[in-house]
């Protein structure tokens, strides 16, 4: 195979995401496993430079804030890798009132944030009107924010309905398009399929719609990436969330060994190359495995962080894998530090809405 730079070329960015889009199966396989296995350290920083590139064409140096509330920690689902799954007996359980998760928006307000958003486990105490009356007064209290909501799979009425009271934005992540490799990771009942149909209902709805998966999840190989890689460039995402795996020891993979940010960081250069104006996080499980992940993920082409905004007595109670960092530099009360490190690492923090490059609104109803 021909050398990385060869297949990215400091000077050929755009030609490097113009072959990512045309890759078949097998070349994606084999252009995903070259860099994670065979590439030199100036290879590497080629793909990163293509990366960054092409994130300074469509936002330049602006790295977005949203501020997240993680408002229950219930969960009707047994994902095998995930902390809050329903089996898992230990796991402290807890729901914010409408008037808490308001209150923490206006905190973030205050603070400076334009977007929230609103992440749980599949708890079902949420109906329709419950959630369409808290995004709604969100909405009316602070309209010139974005509301982003992350709560998992749901009919398209209820995506619709939401949408309506309006939320802007949905994040699913589908953590991995490959069939039998979603079957290792997930309960009998649950449904790849399902989960792909609600992406895309959410994206004829009109959302600005964020998919992902994990990097180093057990049984993962370059093929199921390349599936991952052919169904983002399907779906046209606006966002895309993808981090480490980290294992919960409460979980059937808690001896599963712990992974390094490196191949993340190149996962992220190669996201951003196949999508070039993707809003592409560097996420808190990055800042977890490294202490400075999300700068690594910045210079690979990564442009949003989440601090977090959820009652500092529950943050460690949304346990979703181990050792997850949920005070400091995250929190959202101290986001002014994070801000000094983004600056550091010569990026711009934004406070802005931040919505995707080219985005056009879809018209919601009365």
């Amino acid at each position: 195979m021909q050398s990385a730079a060869g297949k990215t070329g400091r000077s050929r960015p755009l030609e490097f995401s113009g072959r990512l889009n045309r890759a078949g199966r097998s070349e994606m396989a084999e252009l995903i496993r070259y860099f994670l296995e065979e590439a030199s350290p100036e290879e590497i920083s080629d793909l990163a430079f293509c990366a960054e590139t092409l994130r300074e064409k469509y936002y330049g140096k602006s790295v977005y804030f949203r501020g997240l509330i993680e408002f229950s920690s219930y969960c009707k689902n047994d994902c095998y890798y995930c902390g809050l799954q329903r089996s898992n007996s230990k796991a402290r359980r807890y729901r914010l009132s409408e008037e808490e998760i308001v209150g923490r928006c206006a905190l973030g307000r205050r603070l400076g944030f334009r977007t929230f958003v609103l992440q749980s486990g599949e708890d079902m105490y949420f109906t329709d009107e419950r959630l369409c009356r808290i995004v709604s007064r969100i909405k009316t209290l602070f309209p010139d924010c974005a509301v982003t909501l992350s709560i998992g799979e749901r009919s398209r009425d209820s995506y619709r309905r939401l949408y309506d009271a309006g939320a802007d934005r949905y994040l699913l992540r589908h953590e991995t398009a490959d069939e039998a490799h979603y079957r290792k990771l997930h309960a009998p009942e649950m449904s790849l399929r399902n989960r792909m149909q609600c992406l895309y209902d959410l994206k004829e709805i009109g959302y600005q719609v964020g998919a992902g998966f994990m990097v180093d999840s057990p049984y993962q190989t370059c093929e199921t990436l390349a599936e991952d890689f052919l169904f983002l460039r399907e779906l046209q995402p606006e966002m895309v969330g993808i981090g480490p795996f980290i294992p919960h020891k409460d979980t059937r993979f808690a001896d599963y060994y712990h992974p390094a940010a490196e191949r993340t960081v190149i996962l992220l250069a190669l996201v951003r190359c196949l999508l070039p104006k993707v809003l592409l996080p560097a996420t808190t499980a990055l800042g977890t495995i490294d202490p400075f992940g999300r700068e690594k993920g910045f210079r690979a082409g990564a442009n949003v962080v989440m601090p977090n905004l959820s009652p500092p007595e529950r943050r460690r109670e949304y346990s979703l894998y181990d050792h997850k960092i949920c005070t400091g530099d995250e929190a959202a009360e101290c986001f002014q530090r994070l801000a000094g490190r983004i600056r550091k690492a010569g990026f711009v923090p934004d406070f802005s809405r931040g919505d995707p490059a080219g985005w056009r609104p879809r018209a919601r109803r009365n």
